[in-house]
């Protein structure tokens, strides 16, 4: 796939015709999927993430009776090119639309599905607003047989233009389902492949309007203590999984690991344990989610941080956050708690 970068775009004002009582929203677009074309439009083969979000945007007039829209293109990429970097990036513009622009009610970001779960809980955790961030892509390219783009990204105005969207954090909008971005996972590539696991979905759009079922309880967005002012890369966390004859792994320059695991044998813990002796974080999670490491003793001399139901890509990227603030394991492990 050709790869370009836009960053700093201006946006570009679509929709103008709209009624002025509706919401304003920007759309913020990264690439992936939802923004492919092919060389062979209808048909079932490749394509190239290059369609601009203002295009994807003017195909879609169905958002006009729901939002006044702009757009802006951050990015035109698959989201497998998606850098820690980038996140930051996107979170501080996240952040400066909803200082600068209180006219702005909420933002939807238009992603590729490979990195989307990350890219959304990176943002629940960063965005210091309590108005809707809603994170959307696709299955299928905009050029393909039955694209799911087009139904996905006025769902996503939807939800991000409801009132009942402010203060439940970032938002997956997929096939009408809305997840939380703690819970959210792609299990497949086909349409349908989001869940919440467990947890489940916490809304759903429906034909008469937008509907909640529940409002996540752990700290996020607005409630979140983390501050991206002075940072300026992250520490290194790497992910490792736990299987059968394992005795842990290699050499690592991680300043922690988030370990995926249903149980550690001896040899596994021999090495963690030698890892954390010479100041390396080590973390527990189940490798489906969708379970409760079970935590130290509070007599062990090397605790391990136990997590809770997310996965570990998630478990990553709280640990990463956390770095900036603490190094302590106790403090770790209260963060872990909280979030």
């Amino acid at each position: 796939m050709g790869v370009s970068v836009i960053l700093g775009s201006i946006p570009n004002r679509a929709g103008a015709q709209t009624p002025p009582e509706l919401p304003r929203l920007l759309i913020i677009a990264t690439g992936g999927t939802i923004a492919g074309e092919q060389g062979e439009p209808g048909t079932l083969g490749g394509y190239d993430i290059r369609k601009p979000i203002s295009e994807i945007v003017a195909e879609v007039p169905e958002i006009r009776r729901y939002a006044q829209v702009e757009t802006t293109q951050f990015a035109n990429i698959p989201s497998a090119y998606i850098t820690p970097d980038q996140w930051l990036q996107l979170a501080r513009s996240v952040n400066s639309v909803f200082e600068k622009r209180p006219e702005i009610a909420g933002i939807v970001v238009t992603h590729g599905t490979d990195r989307l779960e990350e890219t959304a809980f990176f943002l629940h955790l960063t965005v210091k607003s309590e108005k809707p961030v809603v994170i959307v892509g696709a299955q299928r390219p905009a050029t393909g047989i039955s694209p799911d783009g087009p139904i996905n990204l006025l769902s996503a105005v939807r939800v991000a233009a409801a009132h009942g969207s402010r203060g439940k954090g970032v938002l997956v909008v997929m096939d009408d389902r809305i997840i939380s971005a703690r819970d959210a996972e792609k299990v497949y590539a086909r349409a349908g492949g989001f869940s919440g696991r467990e947890m489940g979905n916490i809304g759903i759009v429906a034909r008469h309007g937008v509907e909640f079922f529940y409002a996540p309880t752990r700290r996020h967005t607005s409630g979140s203590e983390f501050d991206l002012g002075d940072v300026m890369v992250f520490p290194r966390v790497d992910i490792q999984y736990s299987y059968a004859g394992s005795d842990g792994g290699g050499k690592t320059e991680a300043k922690a690991i988030i370990v995926a695991t249903t149980g550690l044998s001896g040899p596994e813990r021999n090495y963690y344990e030698a890892l954390q002796r010479k100041g390396v974080i080590i973390a527990t999670t189940f490798p489906s989610g969708d379970q409760v490491a079970s935590p130290s003793s509070a007599r062990e001399a090397l605790p391990m941080v136990a997590v809770e139901r997310l996965l570990p890509t998630h478990a990553r990227i709280l640990m990463m956050l956390a770095l900036t603030k603490t190094q302590d394991v106790h403090e770790i492990q209260r963060i872990f708690d909280q979030y």
